[in-house]
């Protein structure tokens, strides 16, 4: 290797190294502080916690129901998830694989919905919301949350599905199976790394939502984790370590899931890039 190339390399190391670094300090720095006091943070904001103290960690589950908010995130993004992954599924599939009139511009609209920002919709949805008999309850956030990310859904599915080779499908076909067969039994195992791609980014989104959460609740019966952040911070008066420590709480399961299936996510939003 040329001189000119290893300094090339080492130049390249050297800020994929700052970039990793940029992008977790923030993380790491958050949750070392919910291991300081108030004090500590007030008066060196990035050292190290002199003492490792579970205090906030305490005072956060003191402070906030955070651990109810935490069960309500856990059913209503699981079940969002799931009826996310499963609905798209199968639109994907139909607009990978069959033909009818409308088709293309039937798409377009749906994926539209991807360049809408998301306060534009606030009023419509609570106003259906509102008539639906849904509002503060689990199963208006459900419904909001899968319709939410139906349009990324979408767009990765149906590349998923058009990446398949139709011949397995002739061949199921072949064999007599039918049409909700072929797509349970053949297609689904074929596109599992685009349903957890779906799903991995689906549970992200919903699960980190504050603005709908707000918005469409009022009580604590159907409220989420990022809500409970609210009571740690006064007019007068922040709780900067309990505040961190239910941060930390609220991040966590995020971090592990993206982590688990990092790999399946990448894969998948790469082999979906196919044409037509």
């Amino acid at each position: 290797m040329k001189a000119k190339e290893r300094i090339l390399c080492v130049l390249k190391y050297i800020f994929l190294a700052f970039c990793v670094c940029i992008a977790i300090f923030p993380i790491v720095w958050v949750i070392l502080s919910s291991f300081k006091t108030n004090a500590e943070i007030l008066t060196n904001g990035v050292s190290l916690p002199a003492n490792f103290s579970l205090t906030g960690y305490k005072d956060a589950l003191t402070i906030s129901p955070i651990l109810n908010y935490f069960g309500n995130s856990v059913i209503i993004t699981a079940c969002s998830t799931f009826c996310n992954v499963l609905f798209l599924a199968m639109a994907g599939y139909v607009f990978a694989r069959c033909s009818f009139r409308g088709k293309n511009i039937l798409y377009f609209i749906l994926s539209l919905a991807m360049v809408i920002p998301m306060t534009a919709l606030l009023h419509p949805v609570y106003s259906v919301i509102q008539k639906l008999g849904l509002y503060d309850t689990k199963t208006g956030l459900i419904l909001v949350y899968t319709a939410l990310n139906m349009p990324m859904s979408l767009l990765i599915l149906r590349g998923s599905f058009l990446s398949i080779p139709k011949s397995l499908e002739e061949a199921a076909y072949m064999d007599g199976a039918g049409f909700v067969r072929t797509f349970f039994q053949i297609m689904i195992p074929c596109a599992k790394g685009g349903l957890t791609s779906a799903a991995v980014l689906a549970f992200l989104n919903s699960w980190n939502e504050f603005t709908f959460a707000l918005v469409l609740t009022s009580g604590q019966s159907a409220r989420t984790l990022p809500l409970s952040l609210s009571y740690f911070t006064a007019q007068f008066s922040f709780n900067y370590t309990a505040l961190f420590a239910a941060v930390t709480i609220a991040v966590i399961p995020s971090i592990v899931v993206f982590a688990v299936f990092q790999e399946q996510v990448v894969s998948s939003l790469t082999s979906g890039s196919v044409k037509e």
